[in-house]
């Protein structure tokens, strides 16, 4: 069993994340030219919605010798609507994606099936709350993972990730995570630059993930309250950790990037303005943060999912010689080294994080992005913390948190909504 309670320091946190950060930023284009290569990769693939399927056909589009041999999730209509989408991608890619029936499973325990498949590495795409579940089963399997972000929806949960990580070094398998910023050639460039000095001392940055509202499915009376919440994922902070956690934590990770730092502490606002009815769960539809670094950095944080209001995606880190801009596809930096980024070619950065796991694989020099992943995961936790509750939270006690949003059982059956948090009345715990 993953220890889930036994929380890694502060240093530990940034020593490991900053060897993993080294690690996987190596872009597969640096590879050398005489790579092994070897009878191709085999791909199972846990959690086959959108997103995994997705995740699927980039994996294929990144080696011209993978292939995805095993699927599983818990709705069957995700399984086939996976396995056949997959089965018909175009010409080049040689019938690479179609699995076999009898490979394709379905449950709660489905995950488990899939890491017995035969299988070298594995997709996992499931809501987040199962991806500390999920990445413990496939490092003790002796898989490679693809961990789609975030790794972790509570303070439990990222421990779990941190251990799992750690085993994953001893066994030498590499773990890369859905944090595509870190393989965009945009973010590298610039990140590289940040580091080299171009913007000066860092002292302070901002980041934004606003947009409108997402997709929401209605209750069907014969669907009970886990397949409800389950197919709804997006609106139950067990299954999310909350928009501020399930996508804001992009932004925060080229933060936490860009300083080589995890916060120190926090003060979060939030709230449910729009997203009222009680088909949108118990999720906040905005959030703002402001979260201190080592030296007294400040970082401004925004993210709301709410319609017609004006939209905002990117990151500033301001130097005391320079202000460096990204989002996905662009960059620059402004002041003493001014710099535009240029693209040289097509890049998908979708395609480009399967490429240098492939590699890294391939090449047997392991890369392993946990720690800087749950960092991450991590920053975003204790921003929705700190909103939940109205207090200030610091990383110590988040990381500390006895908090882990696990339902009592994973079936189909009845299971309580939360309650909608309200700041000053819940509690930090």
């Amino acid at each position: 069993m993953t220890n889930r309670s036994a929380a890694p320091s502060r240093r530990t946190f940034l020593k490991t994340a900053a060897l993993a950060t080294g690690a996987a930023a190596l872009p597969s284009w640096a590879a050398p030219a005489h790579a092994r290569r070897d009878t191709g990769l085999r791909i199972g693939v846990i959690g086959c919605g959108g997103r995994g399927t997705g995740a699927a056909a980039n994996a294929l589009e990144a080696s011209p010798d993978a292939r995805i041999v095993a699927l599983g999730d818990v709705f069957p209509e995700h399984l086939s609507g996976c396995r056949s989408q997959l089965a018909s991608l175009g010409d080049g890619f040689g019938g690479r994606g179609a699995v076999a029936e009898d490979a394709c499973f379905l449950g709660f325990d489905a995950y488990r099936r899939v890491l017995a498949a035969g299988v070298d590495l594995v997709i996992l795409a499931t809501p987040p709350h199962f991806r500390p579940i999920h990445l413990a089963a496939a490092v003790d399997a002796g898989k490679h993972v693809f961990a789609e972000k975030p790794v972790a929806v509570d303070p439990a949960g990222v421990r779990a990730v941190i251990a799992s990580g750690e085993a994953a070094k001893s066994k030498g398998l590499s773990i890369v995570a859905g944090t595509q910023r870190r393989h965009e050639r945009s973010y590298t460039e610039a990140m590289q630059r940040v580091h080299d000095g171009a913007i000066g001392r860092v002292v302070a940055a901002r980041c934004s993930w606003n947009q409108g509202g997402l997709w929401m499915h209605e209750r069907a009376p014969e669907w009970t309250d886990m397949e409800w919440q389950l197919r709804n994922w997006l609106y139950f902070t067990w299954l999310s950790g909350d928009h501020i956690v399930e996508q804001h934590v992009h932004n925060l990770d080229v933060v936490n990037w860009a300083l080589g730092a995890a916060p120190v502490r926090c003060g979060s606002l939030g709230g449910r303005q729009c997203r009222t009815s009680p088909a949108y769960g118990c999720v906040f539809d905005h959030f703002a943060t402001e979260f201190e670094y080592p030296g007294g950095v400040l970082v401004s944080s925004q993210c709301r999912q709410i319609d017609g209001c004006s939209g905002r995606v990117d990151e500033t880190i301001y130097g005391t010689d320079g202000v460096c801009t990204t989002s996905p596809g662009a960059a620059r930096i402004e002041g003493k080294a001014p710099w535009l980024y240029e693209a040289a070619g097509p890049h998908n950065p979708y395609v480009q994080e399967h490429a240098d796991l492939h590699a890294a694989i391939r090449l047997g020099t392991a890369v392993n992005g946990a720690a800087a992943v749950a960092a991450s995961t991590l920053t975003a936790v204790m921003g929705r913390m700190s909103a939940y509750t109205g207090k200030a939270v610091t990383w110590e006690q988040a990381s500390e948190s006895a908090l882990d949003l696990s339902p009592p059982a994973y079936e189909f059956g009845p299971l309580p909504v939360a309650e909608v948090a309200v700041p000053g009345r819940t509690p930090l715990l």
